[in-house]
């Protein structure tokens, strides 16, 4: 790292201090200093407490009533700290779900995590994509934003008591941003001259947020003709040079996105590399990768030092997700010609996680839990309403592996909601073969527990959130065979190539290739995946009811409004083939062909649609999955793999036999 200084957004003569037509001089010699602690949580997605609806059971391992420990303890041992939030913050759990779509919050109610994260006094936040989910009337209200949008609030609802800025979300009316692109927020520090003398001195910071823009494919249907969106470098050359002139001390972009050196585009859906290559940002926080900065996934990459936090010289944190870390970022400020510095050697960040061992989690902070009591019970009763039962174990486990019990009933219900649905939109297309695409959106990325497991017995409506995880809508798209071959292509990416003379272990699964992107489409067809074949080249045997599929033949593919807009990049869809896009949540047509099936057994769910092709290997192809948990892969005939080792934390490594 350069031992030079690295220059802060220039100081005012006169700093801010009380009302904006106020303001006095500090007299800071040269020389002096100050510690601050920037502080970031992202990627809460409404996990208040530590419990999974899912399994109706605590998880220390997750929740932010213990991230909200570890900001306590924080501020102890920091006395110059903010707190700021990077997005993804009100949907991505049951408690979110019932807020939202069951029993919608009133104008006069506060989210329960913004009740939450209100107890520890945050100086502000942005919009993850996520927050655009149950579309702009939710948000305005629940963010407490009137939004010239369609579809948005005039009035102002209860909402965070921090301020929330994002500077690259427009409305359509009239052009300007659906929150402020900015703000900048004021706190006393304590500072030491050169002599060791404590002062009390205003720190000024400005903070300017970005989402990521493919929210435009994403939610497609909510947002489409009411808002646009531009690239975050373009916001950030647009709004920097506003703030700055300000005058802040420091400014902090809060980036819901992560890092990418692919070339730039204002579609980049994890621009924070380019972000903090623009003049004048002093501190990155990401977010939306669901991972942690600084880490190894992230070694290696151009002016980037994945062990102290820094991007192209930026101080950057990424503070994991489901309230499982918080990210610090220690800077240390030097006063230099009348101005704050940022010293760059003495300047470092890292990852606090709630449990930094096995067993061995902070505790929960005792103030948030009884905020949201009352909601917490209510959503519990709600995901235990019966729905019918089955005599099937439906899990995730080694889904990717060719598990599909979790995945069949959720193509099933797609399949039959399209055939009664798009003939009456659509009668030109009553005769085209329909098919289904789903992914195993919970493959153990949270962690061991983090796999859907509906056991034998009675269904409820948890058993159908745990199905089916986000609040995506239906859309069914038209393609051809080709179009078919390259879906599955894409999501054949999820599987590394295996080399069949190679005498050494081989990893199964790619770490490039998101779990919740490998679709597993029925219907009908049976496809073979080739993993000693490249990429764009593993689909053999693709057959239609019994016959090869020719590049020419039609189909209609279910599946949801995220991946039939673009989503996950697959060839083919960007929103443009899109022939039925259903106003109904896929979880509750889910529920609702579950309903219908009172007593689910396996002729109610089509077989395995895939294999892979026979391979004889010198060497063990393995992967890491859930530990013991052998016998389910027995149960659903999956014969061909064996437990290599327990690791003793949950989770286990086995060998899949590819040649059989």
């Amino acid at each position: 790292m350069s031992k030079r200084a690295f220059p802060i957004a220039t100081l005012a003569a006169f700093l801010l201090a009380g009302c904006a037509s106020q303001s006095r001089p500090i007299n800071l010699p040269d020389g002096s200093s100050a510690k601050v602690a920037i502080l970031e949580t992202t990627d809460v997605h409404s996990n208040v407490l530590s419990y999974d609806y899912y399994k109706l059971k605590a998880d220390d391992t997750l929740g932010y009533e213990r991230t909200a420990t570890l900001i306590r303890r924080a501020r102890a041992e920091f006395p110059n700290t903010f707190l700021f939030d990077s997005g993804d913050t009100i949907q991505g759990s049951v408690l979110a779900d019932y807020q939202a779509l069951v029993k919608p919050v009133g104008c006069d109610q506060e989210l329960a995590i913004y009740r939450a994260m209100d107890t520890m006094g945050y100086d502000g936040g942005t919009a993850g994509n996520h927050e655009f989910n149950y579309g702009l009337g939710f948000l305005s209200q629940v963010t407490g934003t009137p939004m010239n949008v369609d579809g948005g609030r005039a009035e102002h609802c209860a909402g965070p008591h921090f301020p929330l800025v994002l500077s690259n979300v427009y409305s359509a009316r009239d052009g300007s941003p659906i929150f402020k692109p900015w703000t900048v927020v004021t706190k006393t520090i304590e500072a030491y001259t050169a002599d060791g003398s404590k002062v009390s001195v205003p720190l000024r910071i400005g903070i300017i947020g970005f989402t990521p823009p493919p929210i435009m494919q994403w939610d497609k249907q909510k947002l489409g003709g009411r808002v646009t969106v531009s690239g975050v470098v373009e916001a950030a050359q647009k709004y920097v040079p506003q703030l700055q002139a300000q005058h802040p001390d420091l400014i902090v972009a809060i980036l819901h996105g992560g890092l990418d050196t692919a070339p730039y585009t204002s579609q980049m859906e994890n621009g924070g590399w380019y972000l903090a290559g623009v003049p004048g940002i002093n501190v990155l926080l990401l977010g939306h990768s669901h991972t942690e900065f600084p880490g190894p996934r992230y070694a290696g990459m151009k002016d980037v030092d994945a062990r102290r936090g820094f991007v192209r010289n930026v101080p950057a944190v990424m503070g994991g997700f489901f309230g499982k870390d918080l990210g610090v970022i220690q800077l240390v400020l030097n006063r230099k010609d009348g101005r704050w510095v940022v010293d760059l050697d003495h300047t470092h960040s890292e990852v606090r996680p709630i449990c930094p061992q096995k067993n061995q989690c902070v505790p929960a902070d005792p103030q948030v839990a009884p905020l949201i009591q009352q909601t917490h019970e209510a959503a519990i009763a709600y995901v235990n309403t019966p729905i019918g039962e089955s005599t099937l174990r439906m899990s995730s486990y080694f889904a990717d592996e060719g598990n599909m019990t979790a995945l069949a009933p959720v193509n099933a219900a797609q399949i039959d909601y399209v055939r009664a649905e798009l003939p009456h939109s659509h009668p030109e297309l009553a005769n085209v073969p329909v098919l289904a695409a789903a992914a195993a959106f919970r493959t153990g990325f949270g962690g061991p527990d983090d796999y859907t497991d509906v056991a034998p017995g009675p269904l409820t409506l948890r058993s159908a959130a745990d199905l089916y995880f986000y609040p995506n809508t239906l859309a069914a798209v038209k393609t051809d065979g080709a179009g078919l071959k390259s879906w599955l292509e894409q999501s054949a990416r999820r599987f590394n190539r295996i080399d069949p003379n190679k005498p050494g272990e081989q990893p199964l699964i790619s770490s490039h290739f998101v779990g919740y992107n490998f679709d597993q489409i029925q219907g009908g067809i049976h496809y073979l995946i080739d993993l000693s074949k490249p990429v764009d080249h593993r689909i053999t045997q693709l057959s239609y009811q019994g016959k090869p599929v020719s590049p020419s033949d039609p189909f209609i593919i279910a599946t949801n409004n995220y991946r039939a807009s673009g989503g996950g990049h697959f060839p083919g869809l960007d929103g443009n083939n899109i022939v039925l896009a259903a106003p109904d949540g896929t979880r509750e047509i889910l529920a609702q062909w579950l309903q219908q099936h009172p007593r689910l057994v396996s002729k109610d769910l089509e077989p395995t649609s895939w294999n892979f092709a026979p391979m004889k290997v010198r060497g063990p192809i393995t992967f890491t999955a859930a530990g013991n948990k052998l016998d389910v892969a027995g149960v659903v005939g999956l014969q061909n793999i064996r437990l290599v080792k327990d690791h003793g934390d949950g989770t286990a490594t086995y060998a899949i036999d590819l040649s059989r």
